[in-house]
């Protein structure tokens, strides 16, 4: 949709836009050298949110065949933080809700299948939907079953007669990516056992506006979730977010925890959290436009904080290349004449070029051989295990660059 008209939860068409982070391609389509000669579509990036029941939103739909393909380049295995926050909640999980070894857990989005391997560690039954082909081979190949597909109410048919029901459904980093959400919910209606529960995890909209985290925008982030709307569209689908959980992962994370209504009792911890986000007037114009304003101010900040090193004569590289970067280094046009190039972990970026401002993608064991003055940390949100695990750059002199919530040198 070129416009955004409705709100996806609440069907209202009192929808306002309040940030333009211009035309971007698809933060994840990382270019082949072959590629960068050829034309590279870019789609608005534009933010709404709505009057109704506080929904923010990307306003341009990108269809998900063109983000989740075979090309797919993000692991969720790559860093320590990542491997350590999902092992340990599948174990809080299973300790929380009693669950029996002849449980049957399903991740959607599971990618390589990092959660499910700790749920599977503890005997239980696992089944991941990775709609990504070569996520999800690599997924089964870690012995995790993997069903490459969308996951939709069609599919959960299929599931429930080959596999039966589930008693937990997760979705890490995934329900934001969808864009039908009501047929998310009658998906896992149809897999539900009765006591059973979904639990979601996204970054948090209060974060984001407070730490200044634009870069989380991007085409595979189509909402930017807040409990407030969440519990309003669950409450109104016969469900009940019944307790929240705020994680550091992603520069701030909530964990929804829903289940069939009056089935679990309500923490008071949503009643506590409502209120927070009313006071803090999250969902108002009026702040979101104060963080449009904010999101203008930063990007001239670190534009000259880079250029004024570049005068100095400075070499100055990226650290890693997310998702969130791309969208970084699109809306501040941070290209090659910039930084040399940016390092990776990850073989499935390694020797290509970022989308947009095509930038040569190396393996990070080039910091050790090539001297620069500055590295720019683009997942930021791991910054501190980057900085650990690059000590001998530090060492020989090189420093850090972490761009939000400001631009500041380590």
């Amino acid at each position: 949709m070129a416009d955004s008209k409705y709100c996806r939860m609440c069907k209202s068409s009192d929808v306002v836009k309040f940030l333009d982070l211009g035309f971007s391609p698809p933060s994840d389509n990382f270019l082949r050298r072959e590629q960068l000669e050829l034309p590279e579509i870019h789609y608005p990036l534009t933010v709404y949110v709505c009057n109704k029941c506080g929904l923010c939103q990307l306003g341009f739909v990108v269809r998900q065949e063109l983000l989740f393909n075979e090309d797919y380049p993000y692991e969720s295995s790559i860093t320590d933080t990542g491997r350590d926050h999902f092992h340990k909640m599948a174990a809080q999980i299973c300790n929380r809700f009693n669950i029996t070894s002849d449980s049957l857990v399903i991740d959607v989005g599971s990618n390589v299948g990092v959660l499910l391997s700790g749920f599977k560690s503890m005997g239980l039954h696992v089944l991941g939907i990775e709609p990504s082909s070569n996520i999800a081979k690599t997924a089964i190949k870690n012995g995790i079953d993997t069903i490459s597909e969308f996951f939709s109410s069609k599919l959960a048919f299929k599931i429930l007669e080959q596999y039966g029901k589930a008693s937990i459904i997760t979705g890490t980093n995934v329900f934001a990516h969808m864009d039908n959400l009501h047929d998310f919910v009658r998906a896992a209606d149809i897999l539900l056992t009765n006591e059973g529960v979904i639990i979601l995890e996204a970054p948090y909209l209060g974060k984001m506006l407070d730490d200044l985290e634009y870069d989380t925008i991007y085409h595979e982030h189509l909402s930017y979730l807040s409990l407030k709307p969440m519990y309003e569209f669950f409450k109104e689908l016969g469900m009940d977010v019944f307790d929240i959980e705020m994680h550091v992962i992603h520069g701030g994370t909530i964990r929804y925890f829903i289940g069939r209504k009056n089935r679990h009792p309500i923490s008071e911890n949503i009643s506590k959290f409502l209120q927070i986000e009313e006071e803090g007037k999250i969902h108002s114009i009026e702040r979101l436009k104060k963080f449009a304003s904010d999101v203008e101010n930063h990007r001239n900040q670190l534009n000259r904080l880079l250029m004024d090193l570049r005068k100095e004569g400075k070499k100055i590289i990226g650290i890693s290349a997310p998702a969130k970067g791309n969208t970084l280094l699109n809306y501040c046009r941070i290209g090659p004449e910039t930084l040399d190039y940016i390092t990776e972990k990850s073989s499935l970026k390694i020797g290509k070029f970022t989308p947009g401002m095509h930038i040569p993608v190396y393996s990070e064991d080039i910091l050790s051989k090539d001297k620069s003055d500055y590295a720019l940390i683009l997942a930021w949100n791991f910054a501190e295990e980057i900085i650990r695990n690059n000590q001998k750059y530090r060492n020989n002199g090189g420093k850090f660059i972490i761009p939000i919530p400001f631009p500041k040198i380590i």
